[in-house]
């Protein structure tokens, strides 16, 4: 799940990743595309479907019988797989706006595969996380690199764009410029006046997202997307779901295996969200799993020559809260004359904590914030929003997560409760936990009451389900990985001691090699197994 500092603190805010699951994996898709233009003459296809060619797709008969009462018309209907962005085939599947009311009106969900390179066993659908990820992108961009050649061999990898998101029904509030001035907007939230100001700014946002969106705005939460991944299922003619899901998509897959049990297949949850907990309690744990990894980030950097943070940890973290305070008092212009204020510093210093390959990254934009330069700092906050160095974003996924997450959470906007909850934020995260405050008052006058209670998931079946944490994860802390393996029961833990967000495609062979193994021949890791 992405992290992103409360939208009080600045309205919709570029939070710590892309708004898509982690900057970890924002990054590493960046670099699979650009490796992908340089290999443009190498077919993704190898073995499979000959590009150039449309590919019809229906589920069999055995599929359509057990669809839901009422939905059987969306279970059997025929999609083409139209040849799209060079190797790749996509296409759009029917599903209903309001699934208790499936006779009304109808959205598309937006998919592009990457047909199998060898014997094809079936689909892999994969979402990267957010709320808010395009897993159409995703696969798009790192396809060649991300997946093993056996897992390639053994699947289509299908990525699609959840409900709301970017190419599917999304979740539509404001223009570029918009996005810019709201950005840039600052609040005094210790203040009434700025509390009251910051609500009525989020209030007519929500009143433009409701205009602008239109009635699908209030079915994006998770279990509907759950069972748009059922009906996905079916169009790519699977009996069961092998499903991949990282950070916010692990809560998918999870809500999918509650609903459709005996539909699992092979499922591996990276970065686990912990269903049973609330959105204030996730709030607490990521503020400190954030803390964590900026003392990691310290640590790592203090060893490295040049770092630009003397002494000891303490005294590192205290100079990079001093930058913090700096901003908060006198905000600073960046070279393209664009106004940088503390969340927007504090989105740009968190984005590259998701990966501990992007750490040198921070250490450059940190040098320069110190000699009075936030403009690096800066690209960070707009590498996080994905917002282009035209000005241009090319995601709607902020709106998306704040959109999703008012369906699924109950946020608390008493003013006295988040006053409270800002002073243990502060306490436990002393760096952040200020810049995680008051995020109830992103739901306090959103258009749609939340339609979801936090509780555990239950799953009944059969298939073993793999989840994996990662120990120096700052957005999906490690504990949510052990507390979700018990909640479904039939489960393996696999946990990686690592920095960043997620592990499998980023980590080591202990990791990747029994996953893949799992998802090519259906063997689980051990449980346990920690590398």
């Amino acid at each position: 799940m992405t992290a992103r500092p409360s939208a009080a603190r600045h309205r919709f805010p570029a939070g710590g990743a892309t708004g898509h699951a982690s900057m970890g994996r924002g990054l590493r898709a960046a670099g699979a595309l650009a490796l992908t233009m340089v290999l443009a003459s190498c077919s993704l296809l190898g073995g499979g479907e000959e590009r150039g060619e449309p590919a019809t797709a229906k589920a069999d008969p055995s599929i359509v019988a057990g669809a839901p009462e009422g939905l059987e018309e969306f279970y059997s209907q025929e999609v083409v797989w139209e040849p799209c962005e060079e190797d790749f085939q996509c296409t759009t599947v029917t599903v209903p706006m309001d699934y208790g009311n499936p006779d009304g009106e109808t959205i598309e969900i937006a998919a592009l595969r990457a047909p199998s390179t060898g014997k094809k066993k079936g689909s892999l659908l994969i979402n990267p996380g957010g709320p808010g990820a395009s897993g159409y992108d995703f696969v798009k961009d790192a396809a060649l690199t991300h997946f093993s050649q056996p897992v390639r061999d053994a699947y289509d990898l299908v990525g699609f764009d959840p409900r709301g998101v970017k190419r599917s029904a999304p979740v539509t509030c404001m223009t570029d410029a918009e996005r810019d001035a709201a950005r840039a907007k600052i609040y005094d939230l210790d203040t009434d006046a700025g509390l009251a100001a910051a609500l009525a700014d989020n209030k007519a946002i929500a009143s433009q997202c409701k205009e602008q969106t239109g009635p699908s705005l209030a079915h994006i939460d998770t279990e509907s997307s759950a069972r748009d991944l059922d009906i996905l299922r079916a169009v790519v003619n699977d009996a069961k779901l092998n499903y991949l899901g990282y950070s916010y998509g692990t809560f998918l897959g999870s809500t999918y295996a509650s609903l459709f049990p005996d539909q699992v297949g092979r499922m591996v949850l990276d970065g686990a969200l912990d269903p049973s907990i609330s959105y204030e309690e996730i709030t607490l744990s990521q503020a400190k799993a954030f803390e964590k990894a900026i003392r990691s980030y310290v640590a790592d950097c203090q060893q490295q020559d040049g770092c630009p943070l003397d002494g000891d940890v303490n005294a590192g973290v205290q100079l990079i809260r001093d930058l913090i305070n700096g901003i908060q008092q006198n905000p600073q212009k960046a070279k393209d004359g664009r106004l940088v204020n503390a969340t927007m510093f504090v989105s740009g210093l968190i984005t590259p904590l998701y990966n501990d390959e992007s750490w040198p990254a921070l250490t450059q934009a940190i040098e320069a914030a110190l000699n009075g330069d936030v403009s690096l700092m800066l690209r960070l906050a707009d590498i996080g929003a994905d917002r282009s160095s035209n000005g241009s974003y090319t995601s709607n996924s902020t709106f998306a997560f704040n959109a999703i997450n008012c369906l699924d959470h109950r946020m608390e906007a008493d003013t006295g409760a988040m006053r409270a909850e800002q002073r243990r934020l502060m306490q436990e995260s002393p760096t952040l936990g200020y810049f995680f405050a008051y995020g109830g008052t992103n739901c306090a006058d959103w258009p749609y009451e939340n339609v979801r209670t936090p509780a555990p998931v239950e799953y009944t079946g059969d298939t073993p389900i793999v989840v994996i944490g990662t120990t120096g994860d700052p957005a999906t802390p490690v504990e949510w990985a052990a507390s979700l393996r018990k909640q479904l029961g039939n489960a393996v833990l696999m946990t990686w001691e690592g920095e960043g967000h997620t592990a499998y495609g980023r980590s080591n062979t202990c990791i990747e090699d029994p996953v893949d193994a799992y998802l090519v021949s259906g063997k689980a890791p051990a449980d346990n197994t920690v590398c």
